[in-house]
């Protein structure tokens, strides 16, 4: 796959798989902030929401995490949220924290970005993610996605707690 977006109004390419709506879920293999692997296959069962973003130490990104952690507490344990970024675990960690981000779990793809790859949403030029919403229900089928055209816009909530919502 080789998708144009921009940040910052300048072009950057996504490399990796291109998913889509009714494939089964790529696994991937990301790292929590005890520096361990947590891959897919730990939310085997539930609805998952994955926020996708490119660092946990810029506005858009931070707004998004809160918002989606606000989200999650009306779910309780029916719904995985997961907040994705290339971040080293420790940014993620210190961050939530920090935030009280209690409801959703912080992983990060910086060892391997298996998750950019399996996903499409590596950016090359970056070495970052894009950002973006992908909702994968308790079959491991993936039901919604959002790759944000212009990364330093916020992904459409409404749209993605709608999806939610019919899944659960």
């Amino acid at each position: 796959m080789s998708k144009k977006i921009t940040f910052g109004g300048n072009p950057v390419t996504l490399i990796g798989n291109e998913i889509r709506v009714g494939d089964k879920a790529p696994s991937f293999t990301l790292l929590n902030d005890g520096l361990k692997p947590a891959s897919l296959n730990d939310y085997k069962g539930k609805v998952k929401l994955l926020s996708i973003f490119p660092s946990i130490d810029t506005g858009v990104c931070s707004m998004q995490t809160r918002k989606f952690n606000q989200e999650a507490a009306q779910f309780g344990d029916k719904v995985a949220f997961l907040a994705i970024s290339a971040d080293l675990p420790f940014a993620l960690k210190r961050f939530c924290g920090a935030e009280g981000i209690n409801n959703l779990v912080p992983l990060s793809d910086h060892r391997e970005m298996d998750f950019g790859k399996n996903y499409g949403f590596h950016i090359s030029e970056l070495r970052l993610l894009a950002r973006g919403v992908v909702i994968i229900d308790a079959n491991d089928v993936i039901r919604y996605i959002e790759i944000v055209p212009e990364i330093g816009n916020e992904p459409n909530y409404d749209e993605a707690i709608g999806k939610l919502r019919e899944l659960v």
